[in-house]
């Protein structure tokens, strides 16, 4: 099995509820919206059932293709999860885009980013779940979600290096500082899609807030 790994994406740079679809027939379909809509379906598999539930025939099947239909766009289980993965990092990328710039760069902009990212945790917890979580047969190897992955995490890595050229964080190697802020967020996202922040009677997003707040103190430039 390989995982998708946060840190391999930045050394790259430096050298995410879909709805219920309506059964339709097969002669409805086009390519792209095949596509679109098996991805739609394996995610409410995978909400609804679990992992050993999804096979290319049961996606198939909800939505009344063909299996020929379906190897045109997918060739396994594998290639299905790893194209959920790539939406995944898509969809991640544009919240914590729109978040850094909505809320004007800076320190605000970095806050706003780790409430988004733990807002996209808990709106698209499977995304999430074959993004980073253990279980999952990804390719790693793949473009799409290798250029999915990279994109996703250069906000971070573009927001730190901001950070650093105006004073507000250390002048440190920006890939260490990155690792250091997704791994707190990412523990946070992680416990919000589990329910044990919520089984805690403690909000997610309020405490991704704090979490963040916290390591603006920790990368913060020493006072002289």
């Amino acid at each position: 099995m390989a995982l998708v790994n946060i840190g391999s994406y930045i050394e790259d740079m430096a050298t995410p509820r879909p709805s219920r679809l309506a059964r339709k027939p097969r002669a409805q379909y086009h390519h792209g919206d095949l596509r679109r809509a098996l991805l739609q379906a394996a995610v409410r598999t995978l909400q609804k059932q679990g992992l050993d539930a999804l096979t290319l025939r049961s996606v198939g099947d909800e939505l009344g293709v063909s299996r020929s239909a379906l190897y045109r766009h997918f060739s396994d289980k594998a290639a299905l999860l790893t194209a959920v993965a790539s939406e995944g990092f898509r969809l991640l990328h544009d919240a914590l885009r729109t978040a850094w710039e909505h809320a004007g760069k800076g320190r605000a902009g970095s806050l706003a980013m780790g409430e988004a990212y733990v807002s996209f945790a808990l709106e698209h917890p499977w995304h999430y779940r074959v993004m980073f979580g253990s279980g999952f047969d990804l390719d790693a190897s793949d473009p799409e979600l290798r250029q999915a992955g990279a994109a996703a995490l250069e906000v971070l890595v573009e927001s730190l290096v901001e950070l650093q050229a105006a004073g507000l964080a250390r002048q440190e190697d920006v890939r260490t500082q990155a690792n250091f802020v997704w791994a707190v967020v990412h523990g946070v996202a992680m416990l919000a899609i589990d329910g044990s922040i919520e089984h805690q009677g403690a909000d997610a997003k309020a405490l991704a807030r704090y979490a963040v707040e916290r390591l603006h103190t920790g990368i913060a430039p020493a006072v002289p």
